[in-house]
């Protein structure tokens, strides 16, 4: 959309793909990329989807095209920084209806749940391409089907973030997280 997240201009530069290939979807006047203004989708393609625009909060209509770019055979990836987690609320999650038809997902845990900085969670439906796109082989690395995390994160050794975002979802539990999405939109 026309007000897609830094972060994933900077992630395409980071990939090679440059950040001006970028094709920018018009969006309505709460930021939510058009669906009816999407070009035609030919050839590898990746539309970056927003649950929770930065400036609004808004989202893309998720359902709707999912449906258009899976006809298409492209991948969909939603930036989730913080809209993520309105499906946790049964009276929001009906904003990111859609969302489960998603190829990916990223969501950034130290808004909603005030964990660490770093804590940023990607998801993926499709563990054998994300394990072929981060995998790492040599000779002195353990090859075997246990989860090793280097096989699907950026990097080979890094502290356990995971920690601090299952002891937030453990101590809120689903009806803690509930509360603390629905009293942070009421106080917005």
């Amino acid at each position: 959309g026309e007000e897609v997240h830094v972060s994933v201009l900077k992630a395409l530069g980071l990939l090679g793909l440059g950040r001006e290939r970028v094709v920018r979807v018009p969006v309505d006047s709460q930021g939510r990329m058009r669906a009816d203004a999407l070009p035609p989708l030919k050839g590898p393609t990746i539309i970056c989807l927003q649950a929770g625009n930065v400036n609004t909060g808004a989202c893309d209509p998720l359902e709707e095209i999912c449906a258009i770019a899976h006809d298409a055979g492209a991948w969909v990836h939603v930036d989730g920084a913080f809209g993520l987690w309105l499906a946790a609320a049964p009276a929001r999650a009906h904003l990111v209806r859609g969302l489960a038809e998603a190829d990916s997902w990223a969501t950034d845990a130290h808004k909603w749940l005030n964990v660490p900085y770093d804590s940023g969670l990607v998801i993926c439906r499709h563990p054998a391409d994300l394990r072929a796109a981060m995998s790492a082989t040599a000779a002195y690395l353990q090859q075997d089907d246990r989860g090793e995390p280097f096989h699907y994160t950026p990097e080979m050794s890094r502290r356990a973030r995971g920690v601090e975002v299952w002891a937030a979802l453990r101590s809120l539990g689903r009806a803690g997280l509930d509360d603390l999405i629905e009293r942070s939109c009421q106080h917005a």
